[in-house]
């Protein structure tokens, strides 16, 4: 079938790879963001999709506004018999309702559960040990079409959403030629999702979302933690009475330690670095501290073998 692909990130050139060099289906457009400039230096950010389309010379639109008419004409004219989404912007019926065998995005999560633009973040943030990814036919609203084929992974206790962010995104291109060959052989049924269920809701995640409250749970802590790690990061701030500074954290494990200090008090055994709280004991693994690099527990623990008590709030 002709393709017009269409996505962002590197989750998404993932699937745009596999499409084009494992599958028989033709790429005949690529579709991304405009580039911009970002950062503190403000220098031209281009997207993963267009430096995948480019190094593949592959055709290339980066439209400003997805309802442009010319941009409109433009996919037209490309006679794609389907359009492929995968992390990507809200379209407008104008464009999705375009190809023969519809338009169909890869969401990250099985769906109808953690609609929503982190799902695997808060996938693993609530603790939950499966999730997976889904493909779906687009409709008016966000992320309700019929459903079309999902995969499924297990989230260990200990996983970081950067390593099942990971594992979804090359299942999640694998499901996406699935997806196509099921389209070009008329072999897929899609199906209403189901709204009967207790939906969980995966909501964009802001900067105050991430800081950790020492007053929940242990579990619910480190679930945190590993729900952020490596983005956007769980932080916190540490110190004493005198000064306090941000602290990101990226990884750490629960524990059955007793320790004699204060609440909130940060311990450093040797090589070990913990967080007495009042309802138990939390080890920190990976932290980075205000205006450092990204650094072990032994590393942060070296640098401040000589200073008085340390608090976190």
């Amino acid at each position: 079938m002709r393709v017009v692909f269409m996505g962002t990130p590197e989750f998404a050139a993932t699937s745009l790879h596999e499409i084009n060099t494992n599958s028989h289906h033709e790429v005949v457009g690529v579709v991304t963001v405009p580039d911009k400039p970002s950062g503190r230096g403000q220098k031209i950010h281009i997207s993963d999709v267009k430096k995948y389309a480019v190094e593949n010379n592959l055709n290339l639109l980066q439209p400003e506004k997805l309802r442009d008419e010319k941009f409109v004409e433009d996919l037209k004219a490309l006679n794609a018999d389907v359009f492929v989404i995968v992390a990507f912007r809200m379209l407008p019926q104008v464009v999705w309702s375009i190809p023969t065998k519809g338009t169909f995005n890869l969401h990250g999560s099985l769906l109808p559960q953690y609609r929503g633009a982190a799902p695997i973040n808060w996938a693993v943030m609530n603790g939950d040990e499966e999730t997976g990814v889904t493909t779906f036919l687009i409709d008016e609203k966000i992320d309700t079409g019929n459903i079309l084929i999902a995969d499924q992974v297990k989230i260990e206790e200990n996983d970081s959403v950067g390593k099942i962010h990971d594992e979804l995104m090359h299942i999640g291109a694998k499901l996406v030629v699935k997806t196509l060959d099921g389209l070009e052989n008329d072999t897929l049924k899609p199906h209403p999702q189901d709204e009967t269920l207790e939906l969980k809701h995966a909501p964009k995640i802001f900067k105050e979302d991430c800081k950790i409250d020492w007053n929940d749970s242990v579990i619910n802590i480190h679930n945190k933690i590993r729900g952020l790690s490596p983005y956007p990061c769980a932080w916190t701030t540490y110190g004493n009475d005198e000064d306090y500074k941000s602290l990101k954290i990226y990884a750490g494990l629960k524990t059955d330690l007793v320790l004699d200090a204060k609440d909130f008090e940060i311990v450093l055994q040797k090589n070990n670095l913990y967080v007495n709280l009042p309802q138990g004991v939390y080890e920190i693994l990976e932290l980075q501290p205000e205006g450092k690099r990204r650094m072990l527990a032994k590393d942060f623990i070296n640098g401040h073998q000589n200073e008085g008590s340390l608090f976190v709030k």
